[in-house]
């Protein structure tokens, strides 16, 4: 009988490559999970691992592996659901990692609504950038996502997707400027603007780039950060143009002037919940992703149908 702690192991090793991040991850010493694997490696009688630069590569045997170890886990997943549904009071913990204007708009809310309802539930949140990789290694529960028009999602199999709301992005002048025109006139003036948008490689720069050059423009680019308070208090301050989403106001209840629709093919982004696949059946993260979507109703451009 193949040891399952040791197949977990072998696991992490496939999604974080490298023997130094699996100890960092789980609290071991890499020598620890080496030896762990190479007992593993003796109970299946192959080799399971192969350099690949500073990398490690699975075998092809220790890939099948994988895949049964993953269909084991979540099998084991549904069954803690099924435990769980059979109880009579919501329980357990359920860890959540959300992007910061979730954290800010959705999160409170949703907490005060869950220890009312649900006092033996205990939530953990982590405000992080979108991380699928955290599901995969069951760090957390449930990724809170964005999704943008024209720029496809790619995620991993074994994944559900639940909508939460559709927040409206808007363009933001310098200063709130007001330059006659209305949209039109902004978009001129935002073409000869500083700009701060998200780092290079995220989706959020990825979409806002594709707005601008779908205006005509390419933003001179001269701040960087994954901090939206900061984009939207240069954009008070007069430093930059920006995109803002209509979820940065949520907790005020009203948006400031000086904010521009964008055309309907670019004015949505979906905000998502993101769970493994059979873990929505707990009853502790049905109950999770009800608040989170009852507080995204009245957010943004409104709540959404369920992906």
């Amino acid at each position: 009988m193949l040891d399952l702690h040791r197949l977990r192991l072998l696991r992490e090793l496939k999604h974080r490559g490298t023997l130094a991040a699996v100890a960092q991850a789980l609290d071991y010493t890499p020598s620890a999970i080496s030896q762990q694997l190479t007992q593993l490696e003796a109970e299946v009688g192959v080799a399971l691992r192969e350099p690949a630069g500073r990398r490690v590569r699975l075998t092809p045997q220790a890939e099948i592996l994988v895949a049964h170890t993953e269909a084991v886990l979540a099998r084991l997943e549904r069954a803690e659901a099924e435990v769980g549904a059979s109880l009579a009071e919501v329980s357990g913990t359920v860890r959540v990692a959300a992007f910061q204007t979730a954290v800010l708009a959705l999160a409170p809310g949703a907490l005060a609504r869950l220890r009312a309802r649900h006092p033996r539930l205990r939530v953990e949140l982590v405000q992080v950038e979108p991380d699928l990789s955290l599901l995969a290694s069951r760090e957390v529960d449930l990724v809170v996502d964005e999704e943008y028009r024209h720029l496809p999602a790619e995620r991993p199999p074994g994944l559900r997707v639940r909508e939460l709301l559709v927040d409206r992005m808007r363009l933001a002048l310098p200063g709130g400027a007001v330059p006659p025109g209305g949209t039109a006139g902004a978009v001129r003036r935002a073409a000869g603007a500083p700009w701060i948008l998200e780092p290079e490689g995220t989706p959020a720069r990825t979409w806002a780039q594709a707005v601008c050059r779908s205006f005509g423009f390419e933003p001179d680019v001269l701040y960087e950060t994954t901090d939206v308070r900061t984009h939207r208090r240069f954009v008070e301050l007069g430093q930059a143009a920006a995109f803002l989403p209509d979820l940065l106001w949520a907790p005020e209840g009203a948006r400031p002037g000086g904010l521009y629709p964008l055309p309907e093919e670019w004015r949505d982004r979906r905000v998502v919940a993101v769970v493994r696949d059979g873990a929505d059946g707990h009853p502790a993260l049905a109950a999770v992703l009800e608040a989170l979507r009852g507080e995204g109703g009245g957010s943004g451009g409104g709540g959404g149908p369920q992906a």
